[in-house]
């Protein structure tokens, strides 16, 4: 099983016009984050217009559609589903008509109060439309923009009602808004590009569409852009020390982005590095499972001195869509994404990298591959701890049943799996694969010990 991140967003305000063009390219670089949905949402002269649909970047917007959208502000956003399924409706930017005008909203992350919220509006009268905790905090902003002199304070009010992740785009048809939730659990950056503002999940998007990056949003903060003009807000800033997920380092995030400060490559290196302190072994050649274990694989044989090879090929015409939630499906997809590539691997003691093992069927599948393919010993090193605990802020790591670490020695989880040994990153090791980060850490999926009560 791989694990999915909620999703990406990416927002830009461009007096030059054609806004829209510039989101799907942003969208494209951030496609990893999210393959089941996506949408735009543009603003010209003050008029909203929006496209979503199920589907790939490249799948759902033609030309055509682009054309159409054109604006001089737009926001777009890639989705996996960790709450409310994967259907239509439930893609964003999610757009509301209501008594203050409009409104289009894009959300990255998860709360973690959804049940009681919903509730609680629905008892006020709301009707929802989707099953997605995004249509919770747009109906939160447009409930206190009844309240506020203006929408970007009302999005101050909102949020300091929500519980759990959120980094955000707000638009208006005046105003492009960007805020981080006080923890700061998702990433959410701003760039410029001449005379345009750029806001997008991770840096490499800021690079798809040649802006320059300038800043990481701070927890808490919400940025307004209005006419060119820039405005920060800063009053929930100092709520919550930040607590970046980690995870975006070991896997979530592209290696060509910076979060923090931290490049994703150099986090990934530095975890393959540490991984070879812990876990030394005699073998012959070190490889990475595509994609995220490359970087870490190659960290782990400068470290140890075991020459580097590609001894798995990835199937790049496979998304994660394919994958379908039965056993079988599971085990067959792996086949079908990955090959082991014999003249590497035949007659070899092989060292594989892979970023985690969740259920632990995507792991035994590739030590069976990589069997097959002649490798006379597999040794599995993990570039994380063993997951314990699940997520409650956007990442879809099942409960702690269907974890294979849960209730199990290390040693149980090397006899399932089938690999000659196994050695996963220490939790004390952990922390140290971002020196660089100017940002603290969320690593209860690992710890079981969360920043907010859940």
């Amino acid at each position: 099983m791989s694990i999915h991140e909620e999703c990406g967003i990416f927002g830009v305000w461009d007096p030059a016009g054609d806004c829209a063009r510039t989101v799907y390219y942003g969208l494209y670089a951030l496609q990893h984050r999210g393959q089941e949905s996506c949408g735009i949402a543009a603003v010209t002269d003050r008029e909203l217009s929006f496209y979503k649909d199920v589907g790939l970047v490249g799948e759902v917007f033609t030309p055509e559609r682009l054309d159409r959208l054109g604006g001089t502000m737009a926001m777009g956003h890639v989705r996996y589903s960790t709450t409310g399924d994967a259907r239509r409706e439930n893609a964003q930017p999610l757009t509301l008509n209501y008594v203050k005008g409009t409104l289009a909203v894009a959300h990255n992350g998860n709360l973690v109060d959804t049940r009681q919220l919903r509730t609680v509006f629905e008892y006020r009268g709301a009707i929802f439309q989707t099953t997605t905790d995004s249509e919770l905090i747009a109906y939160a902003i447009a409930q206190e923009r009844l309240r506020c002199g203006s929408v970007e304070e009302a999005v101050c009010q909102a949020i300091r009602g929500l519980r759990g992740a959120y980094s955000l785009l707000v638009m208006s048809p005046q105003k492009l808004i960007a805020a981080r939730d006080p923890w700061g659990f998702r990433p959410l950056c701003m760039g410029r590009r001449g005379d345009a503002v750029v806001f997008a999940s991770e840096s490499c998007a800021l690079n798809a569409v040649g802006a320059q990056f300038v800043r990481e949003i701070d927890p808490g903060e919400v940025v307004v852009v209005e006419n060119g003009r820039l405005t920060s807000i800063r009053e929930n800033c100092e709520h919550a020390a930040s607590h970046l997920c980690i995870f975006e380092y070991i896997y979530f995030a592209r290696p060509d982005s910076v979060l923090c400060g931290q490049s994703v490559h150099g986090a990934r290196r530095r975890a393959g590095r540490l991984l070879a302190q812990a876990w030394p072994v005699e073998a012959d050649v070190v490889i990475g499972v595509p994609d995220s274990g490359l970087d870490a694989a190659m960290g782990y044989a400068e470290e140890s001195g075991i020459p580097y090879g590609v001894g798995l090929v990835k199937n790049r015409y496979i998304g994660r869509t394919f994958i379908t939630p039965d056993q079988h499906s599971r085990e067959q997809a792996v086949r079908i994404k990955l090959g082991a590539l014999r003249s590497c691997v035949e007659g070899k003691r092989v060292v594989m990298i892979d970023d985690s093992i969740v259920r632990g069927t995507t792991s035994r599948q590739i030590v069976s591959l990589l069997r097959e393919a002649g490798a006379t010993q597999v040794h599995l090193r993990v570039s994380a701890p063993p997951f314990i605990a699940p997520c409650y802020f956007g990442t879809d790591i099942p409960d702690r049943e269907h974890l294979i670490a849960h209730g199990r020695s290390p040693e149980e989880i090397r006899a399932e799996i089938g690999a000659d040994s196994l050695g996963f990153l220490p939790l004390e090791a952990l922390h140290q694969i971002a020196p660089e980060a100017g940002c603290g850490f969320c690593d209860g999926c690992f710890t079981g010990r969360y920043p907010i009560q859940i």
